[in-house]
């Protein structure tokens, strides 16, 4: 079945809310996406109107979006393994593009496609539906073509366009210190840089990659995301768990780009711990040389579980309340003025969290 998160946490009928109250809370840029899905409801025919009342109401509150092009998914009439599929996403891309550039008037702020190690490994394993050949590595190869093909046409229309990334950061630890054990860890672990090896044209020239095409390179990183080779989930304070810190600086150094967090978050009683845990990580790599431009905590609302829909506390925001607003969780705001003021030097606002919300 087809997932619809946007419309799931209503923030399709509450944006523009959702928008003034992210300004409200002192929030400048988002990340938030297109549903092409909805768009291009047939071949090369575009319907707007699901994303029209984004870009105005991020407009109006005056609100960066960082546009999600490839996230939820493509239309059904849509083959994604077949050979036109980067050409498609290409045309939708630069489609989307020149609508917002008619809002806005501004260069776009755009990530391509989320997380396409992910989702490569997802249909590889069969966790997503697979429209593509059975062999090893032929999908993320053939998704990283289109996001190639897309970021080469945003270059030469939009020249100034900031175009970002987001990929999952994870480290994988060796069930054994076997030499075989070790060395099948470190080539799973190796494997999270291949789409962007591939599309800053650092390996696979043939794919067509070039530096120019990543002005920021993202990471989402989850308490999940360290775990041992074909085994149990690494938790923090373990001793096999990497610091943060050491893989941020792995990745600045890696490429030579500035990195941000593009993804990161907790649920329950310990997202304040875990936003702590996190930014002590990036000071800590800013330290010691990292350009790290940012945090994004994500998602910013409660929202059902898109793998197995159970009610998940993870935001900033609640879900939809019967007055149509949204509660601010307190702890984890409280703890974001206070990573605010260290990274900024600035003072934490006086107004509660509470009261932005009213």
């Amino acid at each position: 079945m087809r997932l619809d998160l946007i419309r799931a946490t209503g923030h399709d009928k509450h944006v523009l809310r959702d928008y003034r109250l992210c300004k409200d809370l002192g929030f400048d840029t988002i990340r938030d996406g297109l549903r092409w899905y909805l768009i291009e409801k047939s071949p090369g025919k575009y319907d707007w109107s699901s994303w029209l009342p984004a870009l105005e109401a991020a407009e109006h509150v005056e609100l960066q979006v960082i546009w999600d092009l490839l996230h939820y998914g493509s239309p059904d009439h849509i083959d994604q393994g077949a050979s036109d599929f980067a050409d498609r996403f290409a045309e939708f891309a630069v489609a989307a593009l020149e609508v917002r550039q008619s809002v806005t008037g501004q260069a776009p702020v755009v990530c391509p496609v989320n997380e396409i190690n992910f989702m490569s490994w997802a249909i590889e394993v069969g966790y997503f539906p697979s429209s593509a050949p059975q062999e090893t590595g032929w999908f993320k190869r053939h998704l990283v073509k289109a996001a190639i093909g897309a970021a080469r046409n945003i270059r030469a229309q939009w020249p100034d366009a900031t175009i970002v990334w987001a990929e999952p950061l994870i480290h994988i630890a060796p069930r054994s210190q076997r030499r075989a054990d070790v060395r099948a860890a470190e080539a799973e672990r190796l494997g999270q840089f291949e789409a962007y090896d591939w599309i800053t044209g650092k390996s696979a020239p043939e794919l067509g990659g070039d530096p120019s095409f990543a002005d920021a390179l993202g990471l989402n990183f989850y308490p999940h995301n360290q775990w041992y080779y074909e085994g149990s989930t690494i938790p923090v304070g373990h001793h096999e768990h990497r610091p943060l810190s050491d893989m941020l600086v792995e990745v600045a150094e890696r490429y030579g780009k500035p990195i941000f967090l593009s993804e990161t978050g907790a649920e329950g009683s310990g997202r304040p711990s875990w936003l702590h845990y996190v930014c002590n990580e990036v000071s800590n790599a800013l330290q010691r040389g990292a350009q790290v431009e940012g945090v994004c905590w994500y998602p910013i609302t409660a929202y059902p579980g898109w793998d197995n829909s159970r009610h998940a506390e993870a935001g900033l925001l609640s879900t939809i309340t019967a007055e149509g607003s949204r509660n601010v969780d307190e702890p984890l705001y409280e703890e974001m003025q206070r990573q605010r003021a260290r990274f900024a030097g600035d003072p934490p606002r006086s107004k509660s969290a509470a009261k932005a919300a009213r």
